[in-house]
């Protein structure tokens, strides 16, 4: 990883934001900068160099992952360290220091604005290193990919362990422990597995009913692997399914397969939502739609950019999203199909090989 690079480029918006420095505490943006993979820690990036504050828990661990920053270790937590850096200075020049509004409370804000001294002026600002993060370089890609097919490689299992009467949680400790033998570092995010009534709840996390005799079941798991996530969703049918429910899954497939077409750089995230949208409101089933079309996907299982009506950001090479429209009808039955797409010049690459026919089971 080009974690310099990284310092750089996030340096070249300074001028823009008007600042003399960054306090980056959001420990994924620091893993994104500098390498850091701990639990405590802040990265303090200045027009001339970085610095990483740390505790005694992270001297050696610090020392072998920490890449473009000069390392201090100390007793005190990190971000009065970093106060107290700031007062060491010899230097007394005002200094504009932009702090991450949407990562640091407002107690950790008031206790750091009254031990920075006189002449460092903390400023809340926007997601600057997050918007670096939404186009991957290439090594990222790489990760992603990895953890992509780890994660497609449990579906199999999965489906040999979907039976009638096993229940929910059974079903996701057995992908879990399936992704752990794999090498998988950890899940995503709680594993979602939600049968019958239950698949028409969007984050139906997995619970103790068990699988019904028939109907759908909508699993949504992903794992992290080097770091970097995963996130897929297939949804299954056990039973014979009817026409009726035939009719529901591809109409929810085709307007997945729509959002992904959508998918190339220049377009709008709003025109990925559109597409899936409108194929969906074409077939009566547009209200049952309540959530975004995807988000994008990295160091953390929600990055921009967010693909929902109204957003304007513009799709890059490099980002990587997911494409993953729903249908949900309260007290019968749900459906989504969710695929990590990666934008490129032409167009885009499906990440997720998963077959998305309907398995009945």
């Amino acid at each position: 990883m080009d974690f310099k690079g990284r310092q750089a480029q996030l340096r070249t918006l300074f001028d823009t934001h008007r600042l003399d420095a960054l306090l980056v505490s959001h420990l994924p943006n620091i893993r994104y900068l500098c390498g850091f993979t701990g639990s405590a820690g802040a990265l303090l990036v200045t027009q001339a160099e970085s610095r990483f504050f740390t505790d005694g828990r992270y001297t050696e661990q610090s020392r072998k992952e920490v890449v473009g920053a000069k390392i201090a270790v100390g007793k005190k937590g990190p971000l009065a360290a970093v106060a107290d850096w700031l007062g060491s200075r010899r230097s007394r020049a005002s200094c504009r220091l932009g702090v991450e509004a949407e990562h640091l409370s407002a107690a950790s804000h008031a206790r750091l604005k009254a031990s920075l001294p006189g002449y460092v002026r903390p400023r809340p600002m926007p997601p600057i290193v997050e918007l670096l993060r939404t186009v991957k370089d290439p090594e990222e890609v790489e990760k992603i990919r990895a953890a992509v097919l780890l994660g497609s490689s449990l579906f199999d299992q999965l489906v040999e362990v979907i039976r009638p009467g096993v229940l929910e949680l059974e079903v996701a400790a057995e992908l879990e422990y399936a992704a752990s033998k794999a090498g998988a570092e950890g899940m995503s995010f709680p594993t979602i597995i939600a049968a019958g009534e239950r698949s028409a709840l969007p984050h139906g996390r997995a619970s103790t009913q068990p699988i019904p005799a028939s109907g759908f079941v909508v699993c949504d798991f992903g794992v992290i692997l080097g770091g970097y996530c995963s996130d897929m969703t297939r949804t299954l049918y056990v039973g014979r399914p009817p026409t009726e429910a035939r009719r529901f899954y591809d109409t929810v497939l085709s307007a997945q397969q729509a959002a992904v077409e959508m998918v190339a750089a220049g377009r709008s995230a709003e025109q990925v939502d559109g597409a899936a949208r409108k194929l969906l409101q074409k077939n009566g089933l547009a209200k049952f739609f309540t959530h975004s079309t995807g988000h994008g996907v990295g160091l953390e299982i929600h990055e921009g950019p967010r693909l929902a009506a109204g957003q304007k950001e513009t799709l890059h090479p490099g980002m990587v999203i997911t494409a993953e429209p729903g249908a949900y009808i309260p007290g019968k039955w749900g459906v989504r199909i969710e695929d990590m797409v990666l934008v490129t010049d032409s167009g885009c690459d499906v990440l997720t090989p998963t077959r998305k026919d309907l398995i009945a089971i």
